[in-house]
């Protein structure tokens, strides 16, 4: 079976999302850097590829496709016989868990920890100028009040959609590697669930692939 193609880069957390679920399942694949920082992602031939100017985008074939998790469930329905069923839709109830805790990080917790990493990584370094600190402290309160509904949750289970690790847990991986590089990190500690869930998913081999590729955090 031929590989596919990511264009993206493993900087981003997009990008890192579907590096991680290629690696869980084992696919072939190759990465083709895109350059965000050359505006590479605006040019005709990646817009062709996404029409919203964004990384990733995957080619498969004739098959082309953008938005990192709907990348990510594409590739672990085509994998899915390698073994690594992160999406549990054999089982409706399993699969719509799934599905609950992936529209918490995508509604919930993306929204509260994205502002922290952006004000604290990108704003200096692309910007030249300082942090909004406002800004910082505002998503922290936001985060931790999230983080609070996670903690009861991973009380009652191992993994946010029950006992088995899926594309919930994962597609969390890439913001929260970035905020574990800032000085709020010590967070965590406050929701000792969150904190063993979060070193349980960190201990896997493809994410520890994945996280080294995100270098300059």
């Amino acid at each position: 079976m031929s590989g596919v193609k990511l264009y993206g880069s493993p900087m981003s957390t997009c990008t890192a999302r579907v590096l991680l679920c290629l690696e869980e399942v084992g696919a072939e694949y190759e990465l083709v850097p895109v350059s965000t920082l050359t505006g590479e992602q605006k040019s005709p031939a990646h817009l062709a590829r996404n029409p919203f100017g964004q990384i990733p985008a995957l080619e498969d074939g004739d098959l082309v496709l953008f938005e990192s998790r709907a990348i990510s469930r594409y590739v672990l329905r085509k994998y899915q016989a390698s073994g690594a069923d992160l999406l549990k839709e054999e089982n409706f109830a399993e699969s719509a868990l799934v599905d609950v805790w992936l529209e918490a990080e995508a509604q919930q917790y993306n929204p509260a920890i994205q502002p922290i990493i952006f004000q604290f990584f990108v704003v200096p370094r692309r910007f030249g100028v300082s942090p909004d600190q406002a800004i910082i402290d505002s998503s922290l309160e936001k985060l931790k009040k999230v983080l609070e509904v996670y903690e009861v949750r991973l009380s009652k289970s191992k993994y946010l959609a029950g006992d088995f690790f899926s594309l919930a847990d994962l597609s969390h991986f890439p913001y929260t590697k970035y905020f574990m590089a800032t000085p709020y990190a010590s967070v965590f500690e406050s929701y000792p669930h969150v904190k063993a869930w979060w070193d349980d998913i960190t201990s896997r081999p493809a994410f520890k692939k994945v996280a080294a590729s995100m270098h300059g955090s």
